[in-house]
This record gives structure tokens, sequence and C-alpha cells, in this order.
């Protein structure tokens, strides 16, 4: 997956989590609403995360004679790009909002320029 693809992503986990604030309101208490007892509560957007995750994130094995550390270090080197390519996405998106949030514009909201970056993410590279 191409880091472009990665900040799409982000942006939509990002732009869906408006709409996930809006559907539980200030009002709603973790752990309250209409479930079964033991039931765990759902993860608004739990999906479209995983599902970024299971991209992102590469599959690899480690030899059952690791010791565990060796085990922890297979681990590190082969989530570690992964974890800077998500960190990165999630930092670009935040740094964009921040800086039209810092300029004092109201003429857009933070959805609109969410949009605006997920258009500007799509065009090609080359200027177009």
């Amino acid at each position: 997956m191409e880091q472009n693809e990665v900040v799409l992503r982000a942006i939509g986990i990002l732009t869906q989590s408006a709409e996930w604030v809006r559907s539980t309101g200030p009002e709603a208490e973790p752990g309250t609403g209409d479930r079964a007892a033991g039931e765990r509560p759902a993860v608004p957007g739990a999906g479209q995360i995983g599902s970024l995750l299971a991209e992102v994130f590469p599959s690899f094995t480690v030899s059952p004679e690791a010791t565990p550390l060796e085990a922890a270090h297979a681990v590190t080197e082969a989530a570690l790009p992964a974890v800077m390519r998500l960190i990165g996405a999630f930092s670009y998106v935040y740094a964009e909002l921040a800086r039209v949030h810092d300029s004092g514009r109201t003429d857009i909201t933070s959805e609109e320029l969410l949009r605006e970056l997920a258009l500007r993410m799509q065009r090609p590279a080359d200027g177009a």
C-alpha cells in the first residue's frame, strides 16, 4: 500500500470519527447502551481501523526456536515500517488541520478540509 493510500485511509477514519462522535452524543457514557449483559461494547470504526492495520502491517513468522528477545526483535523489525507509515499519515493530516485552525480560517470546517485533503491526495503526483 502506497503512503498516499495510507493517508487517504487515515482521512477516511478521521472523517468518519466526526459521525461516530455525533452518533454517541456528549451524554453517552462508555459502557452504556442496548447490549446484553457481558457483551463487549462496540468500538466505533473498529472494522475500518482493523482493515487498515491488516493492510499496512506485513505478515511475518518468528522461528519457534527464537528466544523471547529474538522474537521481540523480529516483531519490531517487521512492524516498525508500518507503524512509521501510520504515524506519518495521521501526523500529516493533523498538521494540515492544525495549520488551518491556527490560521484562524472560519470559511472551512474540519470535514470540508478533510475532503479537500483527500482530493489532493488522489491527484497524480506530476502536478496535473
